[in-house]
């Protein structure tokens, strides 16, 4: 069967390394070869062997009856979109590592996929590696999903985890993120959790089986948290982690992405650098976790291969996923319950106590400053009861009592 690769990026060129690489193996589960026809980018690559497959024209692959199966690792909305909705109305099946256009139109392209008699497949745009858009798609959907929360971004992951085994400040975890390749050269994507909020908008959509978008998720970044707040999180006995949740409750569902302390009652305590975990909670499974490598070339482009033979198993047929178009919007963050910790100016102890009452105090030796963890209560009372308060920083706590 032949099948191309739109774009040969770190993804793009990993799926072409995988399909050539595990090429036999491929064939064993498919029934026969998946062969590289063609490789569409803007660019030339002289002397590499991707040179003999490769074209500048899309109509090329779209024109072309032989080719079945399209993995697009393009990134971005435009021309992915097009090229995308274009694939699947002329009845080839695509696979996509792209978590904005999943995001955005996932559920549009399921539904031209299913009027095409085609599939569309995106496991890599979450995770990774990590399958936990099949699961979720298949063994789990005999259960209601009631919670989804994980670490969804190795980015910030990484950051963070410096920040706390280092004694590193933002800054200089930020550029060693950068030299090693684990955050791009404008990371404003991952640290200002635009990346997980996608990620999240994905599994809260599939959670609830109708789109949620990307922008109705309060999402905030690790842009604020500094060396004093990774000092204060460890005298709780607590990391600070991104966390993607999203959960259904009394009816209702909630979304969030933002810096979490959690201690080590959670897995999601012990998931450092670039590790990516996701928990999901069934109302008849009970708990599971997804681990393994959320990015990097080899990983994604595994997942991608994994749905392009999914793909060619299932040529001529619809491999559904249910996801409606109709929007559905998540409640205001000012209902959802958190403890917070919080930092003020120590002559503003007194206030601060009798605002919140006296909480979980903590000293890390801190000049001028008095931290404190509250009760649980909502993010709306919160505002409220520090809106008197010069508040220096405050982190939501995913943790109860000592």
């Amino acid at each position: 069967m032949k099948v191309a690769i739109l774009g040969y990026g770190t993804v793009g060129s990993g799926v072409y390394e995988v399909l050539k690489m595990n090429a036999d193996y491929i064939a064993q589960g498919v029934g026969e070869h998946l062969e590289i026809k063609y490789v569409l980018d803007l660019r030339d690559f002289p002397g590499q062997d991707v040179e003999k497959v490769l074209t500048h024209d899309f109509n090329d692959i779209i024109s072309d009856p032989e080719v079945r199966v399209i993995a697009e690792v393009m990134g971005g909305e435009h021309p992915a979109y097009e090229f995308s909705k274009a694939a699947l109305e002329a009845g080839k099946s695509v696979c996509t590592s792209n978590k904005e256009l999943v995001s955005k139109h996932g559920a549009e392209l399921l539904r031209i996929a299913r009027e095409h008699k085609c599939s569309y497949f995106f496991e890599a745009s979450v995770g990774g590696g990590i399958p936990i858009i099949r699961p979720l798609n298949n063994a789990l959907t005999a259960d209601e999903i009631l919670e989804i929360r994980g670490i969804v971004n190795g980015t910030t992951n990484y950051i963070l985890t410096r920040m706390r085994d280092v004694g590193m400040d933002f800054e200089e975890a930020l550029a060693e993120a950068q030299a090693n390749g684990y955050a791009e050269r404008n990371p404003a994507a991952d640290i200002e959790g635009l990346d997980a909020a996608r990620k999240t908008s994905i599994l809260a959509s599939l959670a609830n089986r109708t789109q949620i978008d990307c922008e109705d998720i309060y999402t905030e970044g690790i842009t604020k948290i500094t060396a004093a707040d990774i000092a204060y999180a460890k005298k709780l006995k607590a990391n600070i982690k991104l966390l993607s949740l999203t959960k259904r409750e009394a009816g209702k569902t909630y979304a969030m992405v933002a810096p979490v302390m959690i201690r080590s009652n959670s897995q999601l305590y012990f998931i450092n650098g670039v590790f990516n975990a996701i928990m999901v909670k069934g109302n008849a499974v009970g708990d599971l976790m997804f681990y393994g490598s959320g990015a990097g070339k080899l990983p994604t482009a595994s997942a991608v291969v994994a749905d392009m033979i999914q793909a060619a198993k299932h040529k001529g047929v619809t491999v559904d996923t249910i996801w409606d178009e109709k929007k559905l919007k998540p409640e205001p963050k000012d209902a959802m319950r958190f403890r917070f910790f919080i930092r003020v100016p120590a002559e503003e102890a007194d206030k601060a106590n009798k605002a919140f009452g006296i909480g979980e105090v903590v000293d890390a030796g801190i000049p001028a400053e008095y931290g404190f963890v509250t009760d649980y209560i909502r993010e709306a009372d919160f505002e409220e009861l520090s809106k008197d308060l010069h508040v220096i920083n405050r982190i939501r706590c995913d943790f109860k009592y000592k």
